[in-house]
């Protein structure tokens, strides 16, 4: 996933965007860095917490023309 990028974009601090989306910092900080397995509540928490579809948060595609286009790429 893009967390990072998408967190620190917003300028927000681990801690403060965890916060927002209702997630411990440090559970939070593990999903950045890949070590969690994350469930599809907190995919939908962190998702939201970015404002975009759990679809676009973890492919980057962010709408279907897009995502009709890359699969034709592909």
């Amino acid at each position: 996933m893009r967390c990072k990028e998408l967190r620190a974009g917003l300028g927000y601090s681990q801690e403060q965007f965890a916060n927002l989306i209702e997630m411990d910092r440090s559970y939070y900080a593990s999903i950045e860095v890949g070590r969690r397995n994350v469930s599809l509540s907190n995919l939908c928490k962190t998702a939201n917490g970015f404002n975009m579809s759990i679809a676009a948060l973890m492919t980057g595609v962010t709408d279907k023309t897009d995502w009709s286009i890359n699969q034709r790429t592909q």
